[in-house]
């Protein structure tokens, strides 16, 4: 536990700018009001979300709590566990935990999770989406570059078999 502490702090520093970034969006923007940052192409656009992304199973709430939780469960238990030994694989535990909490606090007090970052790319408009969405994904896609990295390395350590 002594050498993940590090990581749980990241997580809650990750939770912490999530929900102060959230409140912000709440107490300061009505719901849909849209501040340019970068014309058509980044704008900070108060929404809600009482789904996943793209809006997909919206009003679920329930699932998505028994969903994160699970999720939660899974990832202490592999930080605990598999990530030991593994400084990046507990960097990207942590970010994927820090997010999943930061959005499960949204359903749970709020019935709705709150977005913001807007983006478009030409005529396209990225599903708008916060900073615990942003952590997951880091933190998805760490994992999945650190889970390749051992797979091509397991591969090179096994001797070739001609048949």
């Amino acid at each position: 536990m002594e050498g993940t502490k590090l990581f749980y702090i990241l997580a809650f520093v990750i939770i912490a700018i999530d929900q102060l970034t959230k409140w912000m969006i709440v107490t300061r923007m009505t719901e849909l009001q849209s501040i340019p940052v970068i014309d058509d192409f980044f704008y900070i656009t108060s929404h809600r979300n009482t789904g996943a992304a793209w809006g997909i199973l919206e009003g679920q709430m329930f699932f998505f709590y028994i969903i994160t939780v699970i999720v939660v469960i899974a990832i202490i238990f592999y930080m605990e566990r598999w990530a030991k030994e593994k400084p990046l694989a507990k960097l990207a535990l942590a970010f994927m935990l820090g997010g999943a909490i930061g959005n499960l606090i949204d359903r749970v007090f709020r019935q709705e999770v709150v977005d913001f970052f807007q983006f478009f790319f030409g005529t396209y408009q990225f599903p708008i989406f916060n900073v615990a969405d942003s952590s997951l994904v880091v933190g998805v896609i760490l994992l999945m570059i650190i889970i390749w990295r051992e797979d091509s390395s397991k591969e090179k350590e096994q001797p070739h078999v001609n048949s």
